[in-house]
């Protein structure tokens, strides 16, 4: 994975990280074909290899996998305010910026910093959807539009509402044991050439490589 803290542009066929021109990136890294869309902010987070973002998302803190696919408005891990002071307004912390002291309160940094989120891989995050802090979504999920995340989401599990709660799973208990176990997120990209076009039928698909 590549530090991204700067904006940069590369050809999408070359593999390297895209990020828009309008991106806002800090401390943070992209892996090979990943694609950071307009207006993005993304704060101190890791993406992983082919996952790809669209317009106007956030992400702050967060550790995200292979082959995720982030639709526009999406919010993860939405920084908290430190409702037990007198005032929740980030002069408090951001003590610099209003003229109050020559350092920041550093411990309100360190503790959105100690919430991550962790989100696996293959992953569909609807839009609009807000995922809170310190959740886990497992691998091959489904946030659906507007649904706000506040609980861990297992492996292959649907979610949608406000707070989000399960729908169903997207394949019987059993097809999912086995893609998690087959791990094609894994496979290089030679492999992942070679065997590209039986992505599409998900049961000849563990019928092969299943107990391969």
């Amino acid at each position: 994975m590549k530090h991204i803290h700067q904006v940069q542009q590369t050809g999408k066929s070359s593999g390297e990280p895209f990020l828009h021109p309008t991106a806002q990136i800090v401390d943070s890294r992209a892996g090979d074909w990943t694609w950071i869309g307009p207006t993005n902010k993304i704060i101190e987070s890791s993406i992983d290899d082919y996952t790809y973002t669209m317009d106007d998302v956030t992400i702050n803190y967060a550790e995200i996998g292979k082959y995720c696919s982030i639709a526009s408005h999406v919010c993860i891990n939405p920084v908290n305010h430190p409702m037990e002071r007198v005032t929740q307004h980030h002069m408090t912390y951001r003590r610099i910026d209003y003229g109050f002291a020559q350092t920041d309160d550093d411990m309100i940094f360190d503790w959105r910093r100690s919430n991550r989120v962790t989100i696996g891989h293959d992953v569909w995050i609807g839009h609009g959807a807000i995922v809170m802090k310190g959740v886990t979504i497992g691998t091959g999920a489904v946030i659906a539009s507007g649904a706000v995340v506040t609980k861990d989401v297992e492996p292959y599990q649907i979610v949608a509402g406000v707070p989000a709660k399960p729908i169903k799973m997207r394949f019987p208990e059993d097809v999912c044991t086995k893609l998690l176990q087959i791990a094609w997120w894994e496979w290089p990209r030679a492999v992942m050439e070679e065997r590209f076009y039986e992505l599409n039928d998900v049961q000849s698909f563990i019928e092969k490589y299943a107990n391969s």
